[in-house]
């Protein structure tokens, strides 16, 4: 179905680009911040087993997991604040203009603990959002082979974003960043999460309507530029849930 934006320019529903990664209960599943692999298991009691495949009447399973720590989540300001506000009471639209940029991290020391980090630099930026606005950013980092679909990314100092960055994304009046790292932030930086308290104004000036997206993955094959995202989250009332952003590119009559 095509959904047209203006007169002459329209999305065609079913071309989407799913950039979410499926929760999978097993080790292929990606993983981060110490936690174990998810599960999902069948219901077992004396009275009733949740498996066909064991005899039971209907499949019934339980899911464990953890949306920050095992693939695709949408989190609201309440990740860092006191009281745990709902990404599901303060993201309030759906649809939202969209530019993907694929960047590659670079590589500098970090002094404090002497190790290799990986950043995404405020000079990677300026010249994509030099005069534009968008309301959302997704990040496509390389190299983008297909095991960031289930690596574990625990004590592994994965590659995050310079806070400066921030200055940048509010110029460009952006108000959603999705990308394919397990956090903006470094793995260990002492409970600073120093892009996170910038990026949404905490505890100063605090933006409820912002989110970060964590844990994508964009192929290859969708190109950088324009689209329309649809945000899709589920209703989880947490700072966090699991959500499935889908792309879609603008075509012209």
């Amino acid at each position: 179905m095509k959904l047209y934006l203006t007169k002459n320019t329209f999305i065609d529903t079913s071309k989407g680009f799913d950039i979410s990664i499926p929760l999978e209960g097993n080790d292929q599943n990606p993983r981060a911040w110490y936690v174990d692999a998810p599960t999902i298991e069948p219901v077992r009691t004396e009275q009733f087993t949740g498996s066909v495949k064991e005899g039971g009447a209907v499949n019934f399973r339980n899911i464990f997991f953890n949306p920050h720590g095992h693939g695709t989540h949408t989190e609201c300001l309440g990740h860092i604040t006191e009281e745990v506000h709902s990404i599901n009471q303060n993201l309030k639209e759906a649809f939202f203009t969209a530019k993907l940029v694929t960047l590659e991290p670079i590589c500098v020391i970090n002094g404090e603990t002497i190790e290799e980090d990986f950043i995404l630099k405020p000079e990677q930026f300026k010249s994509l959002l030099n005069g534009i606005e968008t309301e959302a950013i997704i990040i496509r980092t390389t190299p983008n082979d297909e095991s960031k679909k289930h690596l574990n990314y625990s004590a592994s100092n994965p590659a995050y974003i310079d806070v400066k960055v921030v200055h940048l994304l509010n110029k460009a009046k952006v108000q959603h960043l999705l990308i394919d790292l397990p956090s903006v932030d470094r793995e260990s930086d002492g409970g600073k999460l120093a892009f996170h308290h910038e990026f949404w104004g905490v505890p100063e000036n605090p933006q409820f309507h912002k989110t970060i997206t964590e844990f994508i993955y964009v192929p290859d094959n969708v190109p950088d530029g324009d689209y329309i995202l649809n945000l899709q989250t589920a209703p989880f009332e947490n700072d966090a849930t699991p959500s499935r952003p889908v792309l879609f590119a603008i075509e012209k009559e």
